[in-house]
């Protein structure tokens, strides 16, 4: 399985050298181990490449407390799998640090406890813009691309951010401290990523099968500028308003 997986995630246009981001629905893939599509990854990435994928913990309680030694992801199985893997390395955020491993880890890594918003300047999503890389979608539609916070900082439209919260972070040698972080709002919308199928060629949005998933690879670099102009466009473009029972 570890074979094919491989062959199908090269045929969407992943490459030696690679750096990608993976969102997923494990489940979709049709498979029970998880080391079959983490190890197809790196096969196909080699070793030049990276692998990262989100340890999110926006749902952590208390909500003002972050360990990172111990914070579980709050998206999903394959993402607190690898998070718990033997040579991972994850980034230093309160609700938005990414794990990762392969040959750009301290590039990609490294400096996102500098940032004072979720997905700024240092966040291994603006660098992902940056370096070149690429977005895998695995079994999970194109609604949750965490990159796209990182191309609505550009903007900064004005649902996106929310109120300041200090909170004390636990590093990874255990060193403690206070930081005080502007979160994300969103409150009263909907997010609506997909729409982004309507502003990417098909060099630049790819789709095809791995496993039993429907996979989109998306070009990281594509998806900020297409975005960016969108939203100078429209602020909304990537929102749309919930319904009153919605927001309760």
């Amino acid at each position: 399985m570890r074979t094919l997986l491989r062959s199908q995630l090269e045929s969407l246009g992943l490459q030696a050298g690679d750096i990608v981001l993976v969102h997923s629905s494990f489940k979709s893939l049709g498979i029970t181990d998880p080391e079959e599509i983490i190890g197809a990854l790196l096969d196909a990435l080699g070793p030049r490449g990276t692998l990262l994928m989100p340890a999110l913990t926006y749902q952590q309680q208390p909500p003002d407390l972050h360990d990172t030694r111990t914070a579980p992801s709050c998206v999903g199985f394959l993402t607190e799998y690898f998070r718990t893997r033997s040579g991972t390395v994850r980034s230093l955020h309160p609700t938005h640090s990414v794990c990762a491993v392969g040959a750009q880890v301290p590039e990609m890594l490294g400096e996102h406890w500098r940032d004072t918003t979720p997905c700024g300047k240092y966040s291994p999503f603006n660098r992902l813009i940056e370096r070149g890389g690429k977005i895998l979608m695995i079994g999970c539609g194109l609604r949750p691309n965490t990159t796209m916070h990182a191309v609505e900082e550009y903007v900064c439209p004005p649902y996106l951010f929310g109120p300041e919260r200090e909170y004390t972070l636990t590093d990874q040698d255990g060193n403690v401290f206070r930081k005080t972080y502007v979160r994300h709002n969103f409150r009263g919308y909907r997010q609506r990523y997909d729409r982004v199928a309507g502003l990417l060629n098909e060099a630049e949005l790819r789709t095809g099968p791995v496993g039993n998933a429907s996979c989109h690879l998306i070009d990281a670099p594509a998806l900020h500028r297409v975005g960016v102009q969108k939203l100078q466009e429209d602020p909304f473009f990537f929102v749309e308003a919930e319904t009153e029972a919605e927001s309760r």
